[in-house]
């Protein structure tokens, strides 16, 4: 009788839900390769995140594209669930609300002490959008400023004059055609294809981008006009993020914290291990420009800041009062 009982007893306990905490795993996509400083972030966001959940829950990192995904698909990819976090450069959003194009407004910021008080001003706009479709901004992560990697030296108007340059949004599209050149806005992982067909014979990016993408295999000067400090952006499926127990998510809300911290200050020192790089690779690097070519290409990107201001209305307006203010 007391072995029935004891079967019995351990049958029922079997039925019984088990109060353990269940390991979450979680896709994160990134469209740019393992060195890069963005992928750099993202795996110390990815540790900081199995440090403070004891190894509960683990994000598994794709970078390169590997999972098929571009930045141009990252958003509603993470609002279908379809992976559970992105790495997302913030101007392929622009279709999605224009506030993404802040960060890559020509000539805005001459620093990135700018462009980061420029985020923390622009943060809660951005924030609204990502819940306003079922997801949540966890982070951001700067490129170093923007430059023009071309065949031939670029330190005049008459550079420009028809270039084939590649461009990563429509800001970098309007400025550059309104000084000259014959922009065509591309994709991260259709750059290099195009740069080996002779698709476009150079490319609107930083020093950072061209260093992981070994671009002295197809040119040989840099010419750095600081052109912005665009942001890429860290969001998450928020279903997949209210799964999660309530300590589970403020390990990842912390994680997200610190990593965004971290990235700020990662970038600030980038562009000299940047330049080393790329002088021992024979790139020749133009960093003291002709005032009056500057000068040309900050007329041109007057017309895009106008037609952001006209697209984002009372917001971008606030925004950038408060910009340019200092507060």
């Amino acid at each position: 009788m007391q072995k029935t009982l004891s079967a019995l007893a351990l049958s029922l306990a079997l039925l019984l839900p088990q109060h353990t905490t269940a390991a979450t795993r979680m896709d994160f996509s990134n469209e740019y390769n393992h060195s890069s400083i963005h992928a750099e972030g993202d795996g110390y966001f990815i540790d900081k995140v199995k440090e403070l959940t004891s190894n509960e829950v683990t994000i598994a990192l794709h970078t390169g594209g590997a999972l098929g995904y571009k930045s141009a698909d990252h958003f509603y990819a993470v609002a279908d669930n379809a992976i559970q976090l992105a790495d997302t450069l913030a101007g392929t959003l622009a279709g999605v609300d224009p506030i993404f194009a802040l960060s890559s407004l020509p000539f805005l910021v001459r620093n990135e002490d700018d462009a980061e008080r420029l985020y923390r001003l622009a943060r809660p706009h951005y924030d609204k959008v990502f819940a306003d479709n079922d997801q949540i901004l966890l982070y951001a992560s700067p490129w170093p400023a923007s430059g023009i990697w071309a065949k031939q030296e670029v330190a005049s108007t008459a550079g420009l004059n028809n270039l084939k340059i590649r461009t990563y949004d429509k800001n970098g599209t309007l400025t550059l055609k309104n000084a000259g050149a014959s922009p065509v806005n591309l994709s991260w992982a259709d750059v290099v294809p195009q740069l080996s067909t002779g698709g476009i014979s150079a490319v609107l990016t930083s020093a950072e981008a061209g260093a992981n993408a070994s671009f002295w295999e197809h040119l040989e000067h840099y010419s750095a006009i600081q052109y912005a400090i665009p942001l890429n952006m860290v969001h998450m499926n928020r279903s997949e993020f209210e799964r999660l127990s309530p300590e589970q998510q403020t390990a990842v809300l912390e994680a997200a914290r610190q990593t965004d911290e971290r990235n700020w200050q990662q970038v600030r020192a980038r562009v000299a291990e940047n330049y080393r790089t790329l002088q021992q690779h024979g790139v020749a690097i133009k960093e003291q420009l002709p005032t009056e070519f500057m000068q040309e290409l900050q007329a041109a990107a007057h017309t895009t800041t106008e037609h952001w201001l006209e697209e984002t209305g009372e917001r971008g307006r606030q925004i950038l009062e408060q910009f340019r203010q200092g507060s």
